[in-house]
């Protein structure tokens, strides 16, 4: 037969407590994603254009494809560079926190290789 689970005071707060915290945890992250998406929508009903990367991700970008000039991703990753950085200084609204004077601060990389390499 069945018989009922007899579990401890401290058992029960660690299980009620567990569960609000996955709980609390997720709506959170659902409504912080949903506003996210929202935002993009308006941006891009607004401007219809958006800026790809955040700042440290485009710094990162930059360093990859200085680190590796002559991967095979290289030019893609050059071409998809610029035109962040072209996006970035034509629109008036940005998704990411990018001050005006790190725009200012941004160069185009340079597309001989590309065209040197025939790609």
């Amino acid at each position: 037969m069945f018989a009922p689970i007899q579990l401890t005071g401290e058992v029960w707060a660690t299980m009620i407590f567990t569960i609000l915290a996955f709980w609390g945890i997720a709506i959170w992250a659902l409504v912080r994603t949903l506003r996210q998406e929202d935002r993009k929508v308006e941006l891009l009903e607004h401007q219809d254009r958006i800026d790809t990367y955040s700042p440290r991700a485009l710094s990162d970008l930059r360093e990859w494809i200085e680190e590796n000039p002559d991967d095979s991703y290289a030019p893609d990753a050059r071409r998809r560079y610029n035109e962040c950085v072209e996006t970035l200084e034509e629109m008036d609204r940005r998704f990411y926190d990018w001050s005006d004077e790190e725009i200012a601060a941004l160069e185009r990389l340079d597309d001989d290789r590309e065209s040197s390499t025939g790609a």
